[in-house]
């Protein structure tokens, strides 16, 4: 009772913090004011630099930036934000500014690769006046060069790439004491023709599409146009940095730990519409034990089967997503943290977590519109309008919508989904800001029991059983309609207090509930001669319910100790879960898997009713530092503390109602040690705590289960636009849920298990216009601990030992055929056990995957093709009587327009 106490006075607190800080939010902190000085000035240590005089004072020279330049920086002192990138046509070809009143302070360093020159500021960061991050790119903006882009390297260094088409091109060093850094770069082309009317980048806005372009000028040169793009992410595969990892604004290549990212470019391309369809990219993930016609969404990551707590939503748990099937209209990314999270986000996966990033509101126009037909009456409508409200942009809204209904390959197998998702953002000012996010989604889809495994993989007297046989009913929706209804609704505040201190407060509910009679057909037995097939059906009668409530509140702090820098994350979260509901199991008559005749006619009760209510809290405190000890030298240290219980409540019978409450500390330690700018070396350890929810066969509570991960590994950046990352992993997990083979549909716990492997992973554009993204996982997890001595050593049910998956894309970049591409996706899952006790084997498979696609304009029309070949394969498998083929052949064509 002194728990449930305590986590209403933190929860009142909170709130009572989040409104004083909101009352406080219009507070300016005033900048400390400071004299500009000259680029000369920072470089004095090199004998080869003379000192520069302002702009204003003398004619621009003609040297090179390299001879304005020194190969080491000087000792970091603070990080200088860069408010603002400009670029301006001039004689010579353009310039770009980088807008800063710290000038004088600015480290820098240069070197030239292949094609490129790149300079690195060292102490500088991209930031709008909000504290938001931003990249700037320009395509072909003059003759001779291909391409300009400034990015945040790492967490405190900036980055300008100039990249020319037949050499290293030539750039010019200047400062400004009005406006900043400005590098000057010549066109190969250059003519003594006045300059172009000057053209002034707005403040770059975070929330831009990745594909918006900025209204072009002419050249210096008056032939090509001058492109720029401003967006808040990388385009393409390759993703540099995520805020998620450390809930900090870290580049992936400075954090231990191996991390994927699925951009919206990918799940646009492939046209996915399912998590569970977009997880394939990622190494180290097999399907569920289920498919993509099941309403689960939780994947098997790194050899274990993770339970709701694997689904993160913006950052918070959520976990009615392993119970609705989910939606990907209003999804920005879906990042992929492989190992245990429990430091940052409370009891969870030792396997890994999915986090889920929406779509954000944009401060210019944007409206898309699109359609899509398919195979097996498959018809898809969603759009995704967003912009300002306000003529000062300080307040934006983006409203994202779909509408989808399709059959399947299997016998009267149905489903439809709507779905609404409205965001509203207010910039306060410009270092307030919060967010009301809300979503619903309706769906109406029965479940996939599958098929045996005699007659599908293996061998069955009476032949093969048709993959199109379904073992449940055709029952009329009036009576069962299955509907599953979610809404989610939340907001994010975010206040910066100055450049280096912030908060966030975030909360988020998702309520979900099934309004109609939810009937499930559950196989129970296959007679010897291999044809009849016993069910039982279990009902869940209309009114179940599915409440969750998260609220997190943390500062993120910069501060130095000597030469060392810091940069925390403080704070606590609290997280509740409410589910109820009836459950009752009948009988029906055994169904002939190779002559059925469906009857709708329900049996005894033979188990049941129940009524019950289980109720989840958890509070967490935790704490967070990353540790530069030298540029290239970078500590991670983390802790959590959690107090979690679970309330069952039997409404039926009173003496069945139980309380369980449990403590845990979860540490987390790594190291990244960065040889070259290009290469990352990192160490982990961590370990995970979940209270498992939910009680055994004979009503027992569940032990907790706990997880513990070494992990090393190597990240690399192969090029501009190409990243890889090589992970190795040794997993232990203690107290692991495995089916109940003597109660099928039940549960218990094993005593251990262990998962050792290799993961090699790889994203970018490897040449123009030709892009990939894939990766290899070699996965050895085995029951290493049982009671059951028959079960250790077993290999664990639905994990390859071998897989890879890769999807690449190109696309035609000029001439008459510009717009044109072409997508190609392979995907290899070796053999697998089917059950726990490795009493059969899935056959491995390769899939292929294609795309054509066109985009002139704002218009894209696309035709997806999955399992090219029309191969026969098996997805996964829960047991001997649950073995999930994989869909035929399927054929998607779609048209969408962006205006």
């Amino acid at each position: 009772m002194k728990q449930k106490l305590l986590l209403k006075i933190l929860l009142l607190t909170s709130s009572v913090w989040l409104w004083g800080t909101i009352s406080t939010a219009a507070t300016v902190v005033p900048k400390k004011e400071v004299q500009n000085k000259s680029v000369a000035s920072l470089l004095r240590n090199s004998s080869s630099i003379r000192e520069i005089r302002q702009l204003s004072e003398i004619e621009r020279p003609s040297t090179s930036a390299q001879q304005l330049l020194v190969q080491s920086p000087a000792p970091t002192t603070q990080v200088v934000p860069i408010t603002a990138v400009k670029a301006n046509p001039t004689d010579k070809g353009v310039e770009v500014i980088l807008q800063t009143s710290l000038g004088e302070q600015l480290q820098i360093t240069n070197r030239s690769a292949a094609n490129s020159f790149i300079v690195d500021i060292f102490n500088a960061q991209l930031r709008l006046p909000s504290g938001e991050s931003f990249t700037f790119r320009s395509d072909k903006p003059i003759a001779g060069i291909t391409g300009i882009t400034v990015t945040n390297f790492d967490a405190n260094t900036i980055r300008v790439t100039v990249k020319g088409e037949a050499g290293v091109p030539t750039v010019e060093l200047f400062d400004s004491p009005n406006e900043g850094l400005i590098f000057s770069v010549a066109s190969v082309a250059a003519s003594s023709q006045p300059p172009a009317q000057s053209q002034t980048q707005p403040t770059p806005q975070l929330n831009q599409p990745t594909s918006e372009t900025q209204p072009t000028q002419p050249s210096a040169s008056g032939d090509e146009p001058i492109e720029l793009v401003v967006t808040g992410e990388q385009d393409g595969y390759r993703v540099e940095d995520s805020s998620t990892p450390t809930k900090t604004d870290t580049p992936l290549r400075d954090i231990p730990q191996s991390i994927q990212v699925i951009p919206r470019q990918l799940i646009e391309e492939q046209r996915i519409t399912r998590v569970s369809d977009a997880l394939r990219n990622v190494s180290g993930i097999q399907e569920p034990a289920s498919t993509t016609r099941n309403v689960f969404d939780v994947p098997i990551i790194r050899g274990f089967t993770p339970n709701s707590d694997a689904i993160l939503r913006n950052g918070l748990r959520e976990r009615t997503s392993s119970r609705i099937p989910s939606e990907t209209a209003n999804l920005e990314r879906i990042e992929v943290l492989k190992g245990p999270a429990s430091v940052l986000y409370g009891q969870g996966s030792l396997g890994g977590t999915v986090n889920l990033v929406t779509k954000q509101p944009l401060s210019s126009p944007y409206y898309s519109v699109e359609a899509s037909v398919g195979s097996f009456d498959f018809y898809r409508s969603s759009l995704d309008l967003s912009g300002p409200l306000t003529s000062d942009k300080k307040l934006l809204y983006r409203l994202n919508a779909a509408a989808e209904t399709s059959a399947s390959f299997v016998d009267f197998f149905e489903r439809q989904r709507y779905f609404v998702s409205p965001v509203l953002t207010w910039q306060i000012d410009q270092n307030t800001k919060i967010s009301f996010e809300s979503e619903y989604l309706a769906t109406q889809q029965p479940d996939d029991s599958g098929l045996p495994a005699r007659g599908t993989v293996l061998s069955n007297p009476n032949g093969q059983i048709p993959r199109n046989r379904n073992i449940g009913e055709p029952f009329d929706v009036s009576v069962s309609g299955n509907n599953r209804n979610v809404l989610r609704v939340g907001y994010n505040f975010e206040h910066r207090f100055n450049e280096d201190w912030q908060v966030r407060n975030a909360f988020q509910a998702s309520l979900s509930n099934y309004p109609n009679n939810r009937i499930y057909i559950l196989p129970t037995s296959l007679s010897e001669d291999g044809r009849l097939l016993s069910r039982t059906v279990r009902t869940f009668p209309a009114g179940g319910y599915d409440n969750t409530y998260s609220l997190d509140n943390y500062v993120v702090g910069k501060f130095k100790t000597g030469s060392i820098q810091h940069q925390i994350v403080a704070g606590f979260d609290l997280f509740r879960e409410v589910a109820g509901g009836q459950q009752i199991d009948r009988s029906i008559a055994p169904l002939d898997l190779f002559n059925p005749i469906y009857t709708q006619t329900l049996g005894a009760i033979i188990d049941g009713p129940s009524d019950d209510e289980t109720t989840s809290d958890s509070l967490g405190f935790y704490l967070q530092d990353q540790i530069a000890l030298f540029n290239n030298l970078k500590l991670l240290l983390g802790g959590r503390f959690d107090i979690v219980n679970q309330t069952y409540e039997d409404f039926i019978d009173s003496s069945n109602n139980d309380f369980q409450q449990n403590e845990a500390f979860s540490p987390r330690v790594g190291i990244v040690y960065q040889p070259i700018p290009a290469i990352s070396l990192y160490a982990s350890y961590s370990r995970s705590f979940q209270q498992v929810i939910g009680t055994t066969f004979d009503n027992s509570l569940f032990q907790p289960e706990e997880g513990t991960q070494y992990e090393v590994g190597i990240k690399t950046d192969l090029s501009d636009k190409v990243s890889a990352t090589l992970a190795f992993y040794n997993l232990t997990r203690s107290n692991v849920l495995t089916d109940d083979l003597d109660n099928p549909g039940e549960s218990i716990q094993t005593g251990e298990q262990k998962s050792r492997g290799i993961e090699l992973n790889i994203g970018g554009e490897i040449l123009p216009g030709l892009s990939i993204i894939g990766g290899y996982a070699y996965t050895d997890a085995s029951v290493t601990k049982d009671t059951d001595a028959e079960f250790v050593h077993n290999i664990l049910n639905n994990v390859p030992k071998h897989a890879f998956t890769l999807w690449t894309t190109y696309k035609i970049t000029q001439g008459d055929l510009q717009g044109l591409g072409f997508g190609l996706g392979l995907y290899y899952v070796g053999d697998r056990q089917g059950d726990l006790a490795n009493t059969f084997e899935l056959p491995s498979y390769l899939r292929t995957d294609a795309a054509v696609f066109y985009e002139r304009n704002n218009l894209r029309v696309a035709l997806n093709i999955r399992n090219l070949f029309d191969i026969d394969y098996y997805a996964s498998a829960q047991r001997d009587l649950t073995v999930y083929p994989g869909e035929p052949l399927t054929v998607q064509g779609t048209v969408s327009w962006e205006f």
